[in-house]
């Protein structure tokens, strides 16, 4: 905290102001202890859902599919979609 000049020690009386978190929003403490109240977690749900399988491919077939760099997997799916 000593490094940083935008958050300063608090003082003995900034302390003596203090309310605990229940009292001072207490219906947000309400809907927290409900459950009401969820942060998301991990990346957003995808709305297609994909399947894991196994394909064996042809190695030049792979090669120049890789060789266009990240999102090779997709423009698999979208080449087989065309198919």
């Amino acid at each position: 905290m000593a490094a940083d000049p935008d958050a300063p020690e608090a003082t003995d009386e900034q302390l003596a102001q203090g309310r605990r978190f229940t009292d001072a929003l207490p219906a947000l403490a309400a809907r927290m202890e409900a459950g009401m109240v969820q942060r998301p977690v991990g990346r957003p749900r995808d709305p297609g859902k994909k399947i894991s399988v196994s394909l064996r491919l042809d190695s030049d077939v792979l090669d120049k599919f890789r060789s266009g760099g990240p999102g090779w997997q997709t423009r698999i799916n979208e080449a087989l979609r065309k198919a």
